[in-house]
């Protein structure tokens, strides 16, 4: 799976090729095809790792975080760092999300994971207003829309090198600030 997201995102989507991922995982050909079936179930296979190992990601930068509204930004911040894990995910997520426009068989299947990740957005939300730390008035499943369509749109914009990753992660922290209004002194 590693060799998949690494294929996807120096070649994207369309450019994958079974014979170039058993060459880099080291394997052969019929290998790949014996453990995924076809094309579309490696592909399938390969979302859902990518969404593994971001919740992975996610859990070791809010592992020691008690403060319900910094849980929220390092869930967000986590998918903006310079670290190959990231960048190989945050490439082949961004690539598979467009190929998803021509490829109905994708569309489900990522639009459950994005579901998933709204969803743990909004509960993070939810706890800081719980906890007195965010605008009440913020409906805590509208914001994380917001809030992780603008992390995806950050993180394209730094692998494209139109944004520094420090700016892309200054822009989402003010927009953390914007959606739950200021923090509690």
């Amino acid at each position: 799976m590693e060799a998949a997201v690494r294929v996807i995102s120096r070649n994207g989507v369309r450019g994958l090729r079974v014979e170039e991922l058993a060459a880099e995982a080291g394997v052969s050909t019929a290998l790949i095809y014996y453990h995924f079936k076809d094309r579309a179930g490696l592909i399938q296979r390969t979302l859902a790792f990518i969404s593994d190992r971001a919740t992975g990601y996610t859990d070791e930068a809010v592992r020691n975080t008690e403060d319900a509204r910094t849980v929220l930004l390092q869930l967000l911040l986590s998918e903006l760092q310079d670290t190959p894990r990231v960048r190989e995910n945050s490439t082949a997520w961004g690539e598979l999300r467009a190929s998803d426009i021509f490829d109905t068989d994708l569309r489900e299947t990522l639009a459950a994971s994005t579901r998933s990740w709204s969803h743990d957005t909004a509960e993070a939300i939810s706890d800081a207003q719980a906890a007195g730390l965010a605008d009440l008035h913020v409906t805590p499943l509208d914001a994380a829309d917001r809030l992780t369509a603008l992390v995806e749109g950050l993180s394209e914009r730094w692998l494209s090198g139109s944004l520094t990753l420090h700016r892309a992660r200054e822009l989402l922290t003010g927009a953390v600030d914007a959606e739950l209004g200021p923090r509690p002194a």
